[in-house]
């Protein structure tokens, strides 16, 4: 017992550690004949390093997941040393470290340094090929009606400028198998097709798509892919060099827990070429994937930060983090699916879906449901209501409970009853 005692409290210590110190992996495996109860305990841990406001439930960490402590507190340490050093910090070692953490980045992600930067969000990055395209008249992009919304309109925008055209397909929540996805894109793909959009992760329903599989198909008709995978990084544990994919980009201030404002950009090194900057960009050659990354002057602490969430990450462990994310959607989900007039779009399939998952309740609105459980119930959420997808989704994070869980589960109960 005093074993597992000492291994809690060495938890905690090297949690709130100075972050200038590398993270040791405290979490190895739980030791052998550790209760459940004892592994509860070690999620509490993690949830003591989190200052979560007391006046609600957060089940919508989708959107932005914040910083531990230990990561905030290195955040704002490095803020004071820049604000400090002013234009000093910003003419010296302010490139050195950006590229220290990309590297770090390009390791935790398997890729090459040379085919990443470092950007502001998923947004930006995907934009930035999609624009970036010498699109011509007639040239084909194939997407899903279920893709997220800011890439569909820089699509549009192209499709307006260029005469480009956009071809709209729609996702089975629940596929017999992974060869009915990819036939759906593969019976979409003409000889005029350039570029296929695929989500790693669908941020409205969590559904996770193979990858690989689309991208190993799309290539032996000479298309390439490009991937959306906001909600992947730090989620589920993969490699993008396992996915085969031309282009991937992801917003880091979702679940590696940086803060607000960092993304990432990867392009496959012979694609950086071809490749038009979003911004003038004529200092570096054509074929360097810093020519994508001109960003003007940003809030270069959140580059350091980055190297901080990659320790805490690092500590807790991918397979780990990604294991107790699927724990707690299954705990809730499973709890609800049977329930009259509640609505499951998640899809039922384990493996196809992680920490995110989307429930409705019949002849409720979306919006209605999620006022309900806020004022009523006060458990924060957010409505999505499009593309076949009616309800609430919720995004449980690695702080989060399965007492927290059980609130949710007797509010949707109770909600359902009335309706």
């Amino acid at each position: 017992m005093n074993s597992k005692r000492n291994f809690l409290k060495s938890l905690l210590l090297t949690a709130t550690l100075p972050l200038t110190v590398k993270a040791k992996n405290i979490m190895e495996e739980l030791p052998v004949g550790w209760t459940k109860e004892e592994t509860d305990d070690y999620w509490q841990t993690i949830r003591n390093d989190y200052k979560l406001k007391p006046d609600y439930i957060n089940l919508e960490n989708g959107y932005y997941s914040i910083m531990s402590q230990p990561v905030l507190n290195g955040y704002l340490k490095d803020l004071q040393t820049i604000n400090m050093e002013g234009s000093y910090y910003m003419r010296t070692v302010q490139y050195e470290n950006k590229h220290r953490s990309k590297e770090r980045l390009a390791t935790l992600l398997g890729c090459s340094g040379e085919e990443l930067i470092i950007t502001r969000n998923t947004t930006e990055s995907l934009d930035t090929i999609i624009s970036g395209i010498d699109w011509k008249a007639g040239d084909e992009a194939i997407m899903a009606e279920q893709d997220y919304g800011s890439m569909l309109d820089m699509f549009k925008q192209q499709a307006n400028r260029y005469g480009m055209v956009n071809k709209l397909i729609s996702l089975p929540l629940n596929p017999q198998n992974d060869d009915e996805i990819i036939k759906l894109y593969e019976n979409a793909i003409t000889s005029k097709t350039k570029l296929i959009m695929i989500c790693h992760m669908i941020n409205i329903t969590g559904q996770i798509l193979p990858v690989k599989k689309i991208c190993d198909m799309a290539h032996s008709k000479g298309v390439e892919v490009m991937v959306d995978g906001a909600h992947a990084v730090s989620h589920i544990d993969f490699k993008i060099s396992e996915l085969n994919c031309d282009y991937y980009g992801s917003s880091l201030h979702k679940w590696l827990g940086v803060p607000l404002g960092v993304g990432i950009l990867y392009v496959k090194k012979e694609k950086i070429k071809q490749i038009w900057p979003l911004f003038g960009e004529y200092g570096f050659k054509e074929d360097e994937i810093r020519k994508l990354n001109h960003t003007g002057t940003i809030s270069v602490a959140s580059d350091i930060a980055i190297n901080h969430a990659i320790d805490y990450n690092n500590a807790m462990g991918i397979k780990r983090k990604e294991d107790r994310l699927r724990f707690l959607q299954n705990y809730w989900t499973s709890k609800i699916k049977d329930v009259k007039n509640i609505q499951l779009n998640t899809p039922t399939d384990p493996q196809r879906s992680c920490a995110i998952a989307n429930v409705g309740i019949e002849d409720l609105k979306p919006s209605e449901l999620a006022k309900i459980l806020l004022h009523k119930y006060k458990i924060w959420t957010v409505a999505i209501d499009t593309s076949n997808v009616h309800g609430v989704r919720i995004t449980p994070h690695v702080y989060t409970t399965t007492n927290d869980l059980d609130k949710f589960v007797k509010a949707l109960k109770e909600i359902a009853k009335l309706y």
